[in-house]
């Protein structure tokens, strides 16, 4: 109900993974807007085209206050969306609506897994090697401890075995310099930290530059941070894109070329098409939420449900729960050794 084209997107969407992949979709939302949207579509009731509508008299709008309206209301999509996954009805939950509601209601409604404090949003960012890099946090906390970097890097290597099949994730810190003595004072204290977690494969700080060269599988930074290189890079790939078009079509010669190399273009932009992956994970929550953009098509609605199916076949979140114990238990075997108890 809180995307940008809601409802259509979200309908469309769901219709589109339930035919291609499968499976149940509940709508949940308001009956008044939802049932003549899905009408339109051939719907004939739940059940039909896999399709299932489940309530919620509320709405959480784009610009509401997080704090508030997350309390005040009760019956809002996202709540009633959240309860059905901690209830056990559907697997995973995928919104589109205010992200930092979203985040505070899953955190509330369906609660942390053990061992983790925050929450992190994760991107998938294309590069040239065949596999996407794992960027975290992208927007769930703006502000952070190095110990949060730690168990963004533990969870992102977890998610990076489990969905993407690495076997051994390269991790790297986002810094404004290789060497461990550059950056902020939040990376400063966070190196030393990723470099005694003996369970992951840390390569040391990154630059921005390397985000697109495949150079490592998971990179971490605060949700600051990463939002602005997430948001950087979706603009610097429409202005790209854009430019592309504009020269390829300026003359007769160009617009000739233009149609040889049409197939190679295509996908190329499929791969750097935010609608591909649909959405975020917000790893760090005991069931599987995938958070969308505002803007989502209903494309990109379509693959974020498959983002959960995946997400729920390779159990990710029994994965992350599991590396988050085991680290926490060679760290404390590490900490009594050093205190000599």
């Amino acid at each position: 109900m809180g995307s940008d084209h809601a409802p259509h997107a979200e309908i469309d969407g769901a219709l589109a993974a339930a035919r291609d992949l499968g499976l149940t979709v509940i709508l949940v939302g308001q009956p008044e807007k939802l049932v003549p949207e899905l009408r339109r579509c051939g719907w004939r009731g739940d059940g039909d085209r896999g399709i299932e509508l489940v309530e919620a008299a509320e709405v959480i709008g784009m610009g509401e206050p997080v704090a508030t309206s997350v309390r005040r209301k009760k019956k809002s999509s996202l709540r009633v969306g959240s309860r059905l996954v901690t209830d056990g009805y559907a697997d995973g939950f995928v919104s589109a609506g205010n992200t930092g509601a979203a985040m505070a209601t899953a955190k509330m409604v369906i609660g942390m897994l053990p061992g983790v404090d925050r929450p992190a949003l994760a991107a998938l960012i294309p590069t040239r090697s065949p596999k996407p890099t794992l960027l975290l946090d992208v927007g769930a906390n703006a502000e952070c401890k190095a110990e949060h970097l730690v168990q963004f890097a533990i969870m992102g290597d977890a998610y990076s075995r489990a969905v993407l099949g690495t076997k051994s994730p390269v991790v790297g810190l986002m810094s404004i310099g290789e060497e461990e003595a550059k950056g902020n004072d939040l990376t400063k204290e966070a190196f030393p930290l990723l470099r005694k977690m003996s369970s992951l494969n840390f390569m040391g700080n990154v630059e921005g530059r390397d985000v697109f060269s495949g150079a490592v599988d998971v990179i971490v930074t605060d949700g600051f941070t990463g939002n602005v290189m997430l948001k950087l890079s979706e603009g610097l790939t429409d202005a790209m894109l854009w430019m592309i078009k504009r020269e390829l079509t300026a003359s007769a010669v160009t617009k000739a070329g233009a149609m040889l190399a049409k197939p190679a273009f295509r996908n190329i932009k499929k791969q750097l098409d935010y609608s591909e992956h649909g959405g975020a994970p917000l790893l760090g929550v005991r069931k599987i939420v995938v958070i969308g953009h505002g803007s989502s098509n209903a494309r990109a609605i379509r693959n974020a449900i498959r983002a959960v199916k995946e997400f729920s076949e390779n159990r990710a979140s029994e994965r992350i729960e599991k590396g988050i114990a085991e680290t926490n238990a060679l760290q404390g075997v590490a900490q009594v050794r050093r205190t000599g108890n």
